[in-house]
C-alpha cells in the first residue's frame, strides 16, 4: 500500500486528493511554485517542495523536478491530479523508471488515447461509433479547407492533443477557416506543445454525454454511469451533472458498455472517462451518440459521480495503483439521486468573463446568509481568504456540488447556494451560474452546448443593485454612522444636505452611498427603521464597507466618495490590457489604419486568448508592445485617434 504521496499539482485537485490520503493514512507531499508558496495545498500537506517560478512551464510541468522531489521527500507514488502533466505518458513512464507508483493508468494506454485522430481510428477498430470527420496526417492549410468544404460547415476544428476546451474552434463559414486555424493551432502549441488538429461535423443540437469508466491490473472494468456537461462557455464545463437529464434506461445501458469496450481497447487501469458527442435534436437515442475522446485521468467534474454512487474515486486509484482490485463489481453500483456541479471562476461576466486576479479578501461560499442553510451541499476548493488568484493558472477557484434525491431538488440547492456565495473583491461567475440554473430551458432540460451562447442575454447578471438593496444598504450606513459626519476613513460626502436647510430637516435629507463605485443618492425621509423595513437582507460590515449578496453578485456599499481620479479607457481609444498577461500577436503596426471592431493585438492569460479589438474607426498611435511582451493589468498597449477628417 502506498505510504507517502506526492500530489503533482496544486489548487482545488490537490486539496481534494489530499482529503482522501489523509483519510486513508497517506502521509503527502505538495509542490509548488514561486505564486504558490503560500497557497492553501502547500499548507495542508505534510511536506512541501519548491519546484521552480511562477509560470506552469517552469514548474508544474518540469516532470524531473517533480521526481526529484518525490526522492527527496521518499515519497512511493505520484498522483498527477487533472491537468499539467496528468495525462503525458513520457512523465507516467518516467516515474515508473525511477521506481515510484503512478497513480493513473499506464502509459500505453495513454499514448493511445492521447492523440485524438489515433483514438478515434482504435474506437473505429472496437466497434465503438464516431463522429464523420477528417482525422489525416497531412496538415496543410489547403487539404484541411478541401476536408472542411468536404465535411460541410459548420465544423469544429480540435487539437489532436487537446483538452480541457483549449486548441478548440467552431467554424461557419469557408472565410472564417484559415484564422481561425491559426488561432487554434497557437493555442494549441503554448498548451501541448503539438499544433496538429483534426476536423469534426458539427453537431448542431450537441449534448456533451460522458461516462466515467475505471480499470484494474486484473483485467476489470466497470463504469459508473453518465454525466452530462453540455453546460459550457468557450468549450469549458461550467455546469455539470449526473445522471444525463432525459436519459433512458436502455441508451444508458448501451453508452456505457460502448465506454466498456472502449477502455477495454488500451487496456485500462485506473479512472478514466470516455466523452461521447450527442446528436439531441431527437432526444437521447443511442443510435446518435458518437466518441469524442477518452480524458486518461480523474476528470474535474469527477465529484457528482461519487455523490450518486457513494464512491471515492480518489480512494479508488490509490488502491488500483498500489495493485488491488476494484473495490466493487459492476451489479454493485448503482445511481442514488442527482447531484450538480458549477465551477466557481474568478472571472467578470460583465466584462466579457475576463480572468479576475488578486487577494481574495473575503470569501463565504454557500452559506453567507443565515436566511439559507443546507447540508446537502459540497464545497471543493483550493483557496481561502487572503489567497491570491494568480494570473498563471485556470482561473477555477472552487466547486460547489449539491445534491438531491432528484433533478429539480439538486438545481434548487445549487441555486441558492450560488445565490449566497460573497467573494470580494475577485469578481465570480456565480449570479451568472445562478442566471442559468434558473433559467427555463435549464430547468426543463432543454440543453445543449450552445446553450449559453443561445441565452446569452437572459443570462448576464443584472448590472446595477436593485434599488431595494440600494435603500437597504442606505439605512444600515445611516443608522450605524453619526448624523452629520462630513469625513469618515477618507471618505467624503456623507450628507448631500441642500443650501439653507437645517441638519435636522429630515424630510429633505440625502445620503449619497456607493456600490462598487457608483453613486447612489437616497433620500433619508424614505428610509425607515429596523423591522419596519420590509426589504431584508444581511450584511457583513467591515472597515471597508458592508457586503452583500444579491443573486451570486456581491456588492460593496460604502459612503460615496469623489476622489477625482481619471483613467485611459476604451473611450478615448486607448486600448488597455484587462489583465496580467503576455502578448501573443500583434496584429497591427504604427499609423495603420483601422476599423472598429479589427482585432489589433492577442493577450494571453490563465491559459486562454483574449483578443483587443479596435472601439471605432481610426489610426493606430503609441504602440507600446510586441509579440512575447509581457505586460500587467491597466497597461496601455497603444491607442486608436480617429482619422483625420477630409
Amino acid at each position: 500500500m502506498i505510504t507517502k504521496l506526492l500530489i503533482a499539482n496544486r489548487g482545488e485537485i490537490a486539496c481534494r486528493i489530499m482529503r482522501t490520503a489523509r483519510a486513508m493514512g497517506i502521509a503527502t507531499v505538495a509542490v509548488y511554485s514561486d505564486a504558490d508558496a503560500k497557497a492553501l495545498h502547500v499548507r495542508s500537506a505534510d511536506e512541501s517542495v519548491h519546484i521552480g517560478p511562477s509560470p506552469a512551464a517552469e514548474s508544474y510541468l518540469v516532470g524531473a523536478k517533480i521526481i526529484a522531489a518525490a526522492q527527496q521527500t521518499g515519497a512511493d507514488a505520484i498522483h498527477p491530479g487533472y491537468g499539467f502533466l496528468s495525462e503525458n505518458a513520457d512523465f507516467a513512464q518516467a516515474v515508473l523508471d525511477a521506481g515510484i507508483i503512478w497513480v493513473g493508468p499506464k502509459p500505453a494506454s495513454i499514448r493511445a488515447m492521447g492523440l485524438k485522430d489515433a483514438a478515434k481510428a482504435r474506437m473505429i477498430e472496437a466497434g465503438v461509433p464516431v463522429t464523420p470527420g477528417y482525422l489525416g496526417a497531412d496538415q496543410s492549410l489547403e487539404r484541411l479547407t478541401t476536408e472542411a468544404e468536404a465535411i460541410g460547415y459548420p465544423v469544429l476544428i480540435k487539437a489532436v492533443a487537446g483538452g480541457g476546451g483549449k486548441g478548440m474552434r467552431k467554424v461557419d463559414a469557408p472565410a472564417d477557416f484559415a484564422s481561425a486555424l491559426e488561432s487554434c493551432r497557437r493555442e494549441a502549441k503554448a498548451s501541448f506543445g503539438n499544433d496538429e488538429v483534426l476536423l469534426e461535423k458539427w453537431i448542431t443540437s450537441p449534448r456533451h454525454i460522458e461516462v466515467q469508466v475505471f480499470g484494474d491490473a486484473q483485467g476489470n472494468v466497470v463504469h459508473l454511469f453518465e454525466r452530462d456537461c453540455s453546460l459550457q462557455r468557450r468549450h469549458q464545463k461550467v455546469i455539470e451533472e449526473a445522471p444525463a437529464p432525459g436519459m433512458d434506461a436502455a441508451t444508458r445501458e448501451a453508452i456505457c458498455a460502448a465506454a466498456v469496450r472502449a477502455a477495454k481497447a488500451v487496456d485500462y487501469e485506473g479512472a478514466g472517462t470516455i466523452e461521447f458527442i450527442a446528436d439531441a435534436s431527437e432526444g437521447l437515442r443511442a443510435d446518435r451518440i458518437f466518441f469524442m475522446e477518452m480524458n486518461t485521468r480523474l476528470q474535474v467534474e469527477h465529484p457528482v459521480t461519487e455523490e450518486i454512487t457513494g464512491v471515492d474515486l480518489v480512494e479508488w486509484q490509490l488502491r488500483v495503483a498500489s495493485g488491488e482490485p476494484l473495490p466493487k463489481r459492476q451489479d454493485e453500483l448503482s445511481i442514488n439521486g442527482h447531484a450538480i456541479e458549477a465551477r466557481l471562476y474568478a472571472e467578470d461576466p460583465a466584462k466579457g468573463f475576463l480572468p479576475s486576479t488578486g487577494k481574495i479578501e473575503l470569501m463565504n461560499l454557500g452559506r453567507f446568509s443565515s436566511f439559507y442553510e443546507d447540508e446537502n451541499l459540497r464545497i471543493d476548493t483550493g483557496v481561502e481568504p487572503k489567497d491570491v488568484v494568480h494570473p498563471y493558472y485556470d482561473p477555477m477557484i472552487a466547486k460547489v456540488i449539491a445534491i438531491g434525491a432528484d433533478r429539480d431538488e439538486a438545481i434548487e440547492r445549487l441555486s441558492n447556494a450560488m445565490a449566497h456565495s460573497l467573494v470580494w473583491p475577485v469578481k465570480t461567475n456565480a449570479a451568472f451560474i445562478v442566471k442559468a440554473l434558473d433559467h427555463d430551458a435549464f430547468r426543463d432540460g432543454n440543453i445543449t452546448t450552445g446553450f449559453i451562447e443561445r441565452y446569452a442575454e437572459d443570462l448576464a447578471p443584472e448590472a446595477k443593485p436593485h434599488p431595494d438593496l440600494v435603500a437597504l444598504a442606505a439605512r444600515k450606513l445611516r443608522d450605524e454612522i453619526p448624523l452629520g459626519a462630513a469625513h469618515t476613513k477618507g471618505f467624503i460626502g456623507l450628507w448631500d444636505v441642500p443650501s439653507g436647510i437645517r441638519l435636522n430637516a429630515a424630510e429633505v435629507q440625502k445620503i449619497a452611498i456607493s456600490a462598487d463605485g457608483e453613486r447612489y443618492e437616497v433620500e433619508l425621509s424614505l428610509l425607515p427603521k429596523g423591522e419596519d423595513f420590509e426589504f431584508q437582507q444581511e450584511f457583513l460590515h467591515t472597515l471597508e464597507g458592508l457586503f452583500t449578496v444579491e443573486e451570486g453578485r456581491t456588492w460593496r456599499f460604502a459612503l460615496y466618495r469623489n476622489d477625482g481620479t481619471g483613467q485611459a479607457s476604451a473611450a478615448d481609444g486607448a486600448i488597455i490590457a484587462p489583465m496580467p498577461g503576455k502578448v501573443i500577436a500583434v496584429d497591427v503596426s504604427e499609423g495603420q489604419a483601422v476599423t472598429a471592431g479589427q482585432r489589433l493585438l492577442v493577450l494571453e492569460a490563465m491559459k486562454m486568448e483574449h483578443a483587443l479589438t479596435a472601439p471605432f474607426d481610426g489610426v493606430v498611435e503609441g504602440l507600446t508592445v510586441s509579440a512575447g511582451a509581457q505586460v500587467q493589468v491597466d497597461a496601455v498597449l497603444a491607442k486608436v485617434v480617429p482619422a483625420a477628417s477630409e
